[in-house]
């Protein structure tokens, strides 16, 4: 076990004894020296500034080196590659001093920056009456002050050692402004000397700054408050506009269920229309197949037989083709009309089941027999309808027509 050369006390170091504190590139460690000093220290190859207190690596210490609230402590603090303490870190001392419940009863730091010998010397002057903080040179120096107080014995140089003046003012100073720095305490009467002295301005000075922030404290409230108003407000309205969205919602909704149930209906009837269309449609068929075969049958001249069967069977395939036509008939195909009719309104009801003919690829002469003219009469009316929908010689109807079928609503 290692023992520290100046004490020849052992030294307890574990492995989670140390940490690297979030955002730094640097090791905190703290060993214990003897069975109540604990060393802290750093591991860095170059200067670094302190961001972290780290308190739970304190408690931990505390807890697994069996130490108590009532035990005296001693801090050894190394300040070797520390050039600076962050606001943070004060916060965190203020934590180890007055909320933690550890006994330290003397913090001695050494191998000190010049960086950062004011605020240690500011940390001195806030500590309380219960501890003593000192600066030392070296670890030799800093291990032997502490074993002195750790015997009972006060240095020589600590004993009954009256403040000059220049001292006193000194620590108070400090005191105050750490008071008001690290620990906001902007009620917290200043120490004021008498008008004559010297340090007077300095503290009348201190004493005009906290009345400042003391105001600007109480400015950052109000505003504070206003913010938390202004922001309730607007939370208020927007959970009323919300709540308005929502009762919206739930009418669109029920508009929506009512228009679909009306939908549904209406396909029911639809399909009922398009299933007794669809029969009667077969039934002439089957009327009309059953006078080809009694023509058939007859004894009449075979031209005029021919002519009229060949009439039966145009107008079979005609009732079959109207028979495919309801029954391909689809909602896109229903989308397709009410486009066309929008974007045409020119054209009459013919000119629309032409269109929707042509759009499902039934050629000229289906569609002359579906409406009941020739395939002349029908080329008539495409030309007529190429005209209308302002057509150039070059763009047939049908590519027109599939184009449109394409676009998006």
């Amino acid at each position: 076990m290692k023992t520290c050369p100046v004490s020849h006390l052992p030294v307890t170091s574990k492995p989670n004894w140390k940490v690297t504190p979030a955002g730094t590139d640097y090791v905190k460690h703290l060993d214990l020296i003897g069975d109540n000093i604990i060393h802290a220290y750093i591991e860095s190859d170059q200067p670094k500034p302190l961001t972290e207190m780290s308190n739970e690596l304190v408690q931990t210490v505390f807890e697994e080196s069996g130490l108590s609230a009532k035990t005296s402590l001693y801090l050894l603090y190394d300040m070797h590659n520390i050039s600076n303490i962050s606001y943070q870190y004060k916060e965190g001392i203020n934590d180890v001093i007055y909320h933690l419940g550890l006994n330290f009863g003397v913090v001695v730091f050494y191998n000190v920056d010049p960086s950062c010998q004011i605020i240690l010397e500011t940390f001195a002057a806030l500590s309380p009456n219960t501890m003593t903080v000192l600066i030392k040179d070296d670890y030799k120096d800093a291990m032997t002050t502490i074993m002195e107080y750790r015997s009972g014995k006060t240095p020589e140089n600590q004993e009954d050692q009256e403040l000059d003046e220049e001292t006193f003012m000194k620590n108070e100073f400090l005191s105050t402004v750490a008071r008001i720095s690290w620990l906001n305490m902007f009620n917290q009467k200043v120490y004021l000397p008498p008008n004559d002295s010297p340090f007077y301005p300095y503290f009348k000075a201190i004493d005009h700054m906290q009345e400042d922030l003391k105001a600007r404290d109480s400015e950052h409230e109000q505003e504070m408050v206003l913010l938390k108003s202004n922001s309730e407000q607007k939370l208020t309205q927007k959970i009323i506009q919300l709540n308005a969205q929502v009762e919206l919602g739930k009418k669109d909704i029920e508009r929506f269920e009512k228009e679909k149930a009306a939908l549904k209906s209406r396909i029911a009837a639809q399909d009922m229309e398009l299933t007794r269309i669809s029969t009667a449609i077969g039934e002439k068929a089957s009327a009309l197949h059953t006078i080809c075969d009694q023509i058939k049958g007859l004894d009449i001249d075979a031209q005029v037989k021919q002519g009229i069967l060949d009439q039966c069977h145009q107008m079979i395939e005609t009732e079959l083709t109207e028979k495919r036509l309801k029954m391909e008939l689809t909602v896109g195909d229903s989308e397709f009309l009410s486009k066309l009719q929008k974007r045409h309104p020119n054209l009459n009801q013919r000119e629309l089941r032409v269109s929707l003919m042509v759009k499902l690829n039934y050629d000229t002469r289906e569609i002359a027999r579906s409406i009941g003219i020739s395939t002349r009469g029908m080329e008539s009316i495409r030309y007529r309808m190429h005209r209308k929908l302002g057509l150039d010689k070059h763009k047939s109807i049908k590519t027109y027509l599939a184009e449109l079928a394409s676009e998006t609503i």
